[in-house]
Formats: structure tokens, sequence, C-alpha cells
């Protein structure tokens, strides 16, 4: 285990070199996908992105706070409908992203006032009563859209005069990606940060230590619920339309997914789930017996064992049977997630060959 032995150690952005170097190269090579692949590959990149701001914001409340929430499907909801009125008001849209990222920090703030006397099971039956709600008034309100959303305008902003609209949007969606990483990081190494460890650790602990339970728990609601509002902004000009059934409690679950099988309490670890969750999502959407048949090995056997009948009809749902089985396997195997894997490789080819 690496000792820090000096304040600047453990304020400096980066803590070795060589992650310096690693991080300054993936930068460079995110910057230099547009020049070489195409829209498809870039919706993919924007896609994940999202998902990488939506975990990192999760992990805030889960990981470093210790709270639960099923319901960030509605603040994701919340930033794409904001961000969409907004535009159609009038309001450019470098306005309205961090507006409607605002308008669902202030709905976090308000369901982070029940967190004050629950926890456990409690909190998460009030945070998935608010995502169903959220998703029955935006699909039932007239004024939203109704069952059809509202209309999505055309993303016209331009960040480099001569790009495509979806070479300007992945740049868009990079940017807002690396900030939020980078706020997320630096926002742990301060008092706020210190005081929502110190609440998952022991709230009892934390209160007699002079933390103000009242303000931090509901300002993690807050934090968290503004990076799911600017990736449900994000995600709407993305995606092109609004639909309030895509806001749904299966898209709450696949978001704790993303936190958890990646490693809570971490910045990497909400990176490394939302990269897997999401290219598994879209694999899996896409899935058909056939293909499902040419898994070596296990394919035809499980085809077999379930029937060719469920295998027709459950095929839709294929997804989230693959998410619940890696779910209890982290559980059962790996609690840390993909960065404990991550973490115990890395201690391994320090010591080798000892």
């Amino acid at each position: 285990m690496d000792m820090k032995r000096s304040y600047y150690k453990d304020l400096r952005l980066f803590d070795t070199l060589p992650l310096g170097l690693w991080l300054c190269a993936c930068c460079l090579v995110l910057a230099a996908v547009p020049f070489h692949v195409g829209n498809y590959t870039l919706y993919l990149l924007g896609y994940i992105a999202i998902n990488v701001i939506v975990a990192v914001g999760l992990n805030v409340l889960v990981g470093y706070t210790g709270q639960i929430s099923l319901g960030h499907a509605g603040f994701f909801a919340i930033g794409a409908y904001a961000a969409v009125l907004l535009v159609n008001a009038g309001l450019p849209i470098p306005l309205a992203l961090p507006a409607a990222a605002l308008i669902a920090a202030a709905f976090g703030l308000l369901l982070g006032l029940p967190a004050l006397r629950l926890e456990g099971p409690y909190l998460a039956v009030i945070t998935l009563g608010f995502g169903l709600t959220v998703e029955n008034i935006f699909a039932k309100t007239p004024a939203f859209g109704g069952a059809t959303g509202p209309a999505v305008p055309a993303f016209t902003l331009t960040l480099v005069p001569g790009w495509s609209r979806e070479q300007n949007l992945y740049l868009l969606i990079m940017l807002l990606a690396g900030a939020s990483l980078l706020a997320v990081r630096n926002l742990m190494r301060t008092r706020v940060g210190r005081a929502f460890v110190a609440i998952r650790d022991s709230d009892v602990a934390a209160a007699c230590a002079g933390v103000d339970l009242t303000w931090y728990k509901t300002l993690a609601f807050a934090v968290s619920a503004f990076f799911t509002g600017l990736a449900g902004g994000l995600f709407a000009f993305h995606l092109g339309q609004v639909d309030p059934t895509t806001f749904n409690l299966m898209l709450s679950i696949l978001f704790l997914a993303m936190v958890v099988i990646g490693g809570v309490g971490s910045i990497l670890g909400p990176v490394l789930g939302a990269v897997a969750i999401s290219l598994l999502n879209l694999k899996l959407k896409g899935l058909q017996l056939a293909d499902f048949e040419q898994i070596p090995l296990f394919g035809p056997s499980i085809a077999g064992f379930l029937g060719r009948n469920f295998m027709e009809t459950g095929m839709a749902n294929i997804q989230f049977i693959v998410y619940g089985a890696i779910l209890v396997s982290i559980m059962i195997f790996e609690p840390l997630g993909l960065y404990g894997l991550w973490v115990r490789s890395k201690r391994y080819w320090r010591a080798w060959p000892l």
C-alpha cells in the first residue's frame, strides 16, 4: 500500500506519474477518435460517457455517503425533459444543460429530506416511489408531451467549425464527462467529501464529530441528482427523442448495477461499471436466439435447458437475467467489483515474481 507522507501528495491531481501519463494518453486517443471512426462509434462512445456521468454521480450518494437510491431514473428524466423544454423555450444549449442539472439537483435536495430519518430498505422504497411518480407524471401530462414526449430540437451547437453534428455532440459529451470525473475527484478531497465518507462509515460518529447530518445528507442527494440531470439532458440530444417509458424502474436498477459492478467508493469503479454495463446492454438488446446458440460451450446447453419457447419470448429481457447473475457473482466473489479486480491484478504484478 502506498503511503502518503505530505499534504501535497494528498492534494495533487495524479497520485503517480505513470497514472498521469496514462490519463493523458487516454485523452489523446479520445480526441483523435472523431477523425477515424464513423457516426455509430461516436454514438456508442457518447452513450458510454453519458452513463459514466450518471454512475459517478450515483457513486457520490451510494459509494461515498452510504445512502441508497432506486429512483435515479427520475432525476435522469427531469434533466432530459428540462433541457428539451428550456431549449424549446429559446434558451441556448450551453445554458439549458446546466439549468436542467440544477433543476434535477433541486428535486434531489427535496428527496434528500426523507433520508434524514430513513435508511436501508425504507429509503429505497421512498426513492423507488419518486422514480415511478416522475415517470407517470411525464407520461400522462400533456404539457410534457404525454406518452410520446416533447419534440427534441436539433443539436446545433458548434464547438469545432467544420465538424458534423455527431462530432460536435461527441466532443461536448466527452468534455462534460471529463469535467464530472474531475469535479467528483476533487470534491471527495474537500471537507464536504470527507463529511460524506464519515456519514457512510457511521452517522452517529460523524454527528459526534460535528458533521451536520441534515445538511450533508441532503447535499449528497443534490450533488448526485445534479450529475444525473446533466447526463439526462445530454441523453435527450444524443438520442434525439424523449420517451417517458425509457425512464422506468429497470433504468434505475441499471444505474445502480453500474456502480455496484464497477466498485463503490472509488472513481475508477463507476467508470469501469458504466463501460461494461453499457456494452452489455447494447449487445444483449439485439441478441437473437441464433446468436445465443452460437455461444461456445454454454450457449446450446442453456438454450436446450430453457426451451425454445422461453428463448423466443424472453429474449427481450435477457439482459436483466445477465445483470442479475453478474450482481450475485460480484457480491459473492468480489464485493469491490471490477475495481477490486484491478487492484488485485496491480498488486500481483507489482510483487511478481515474488
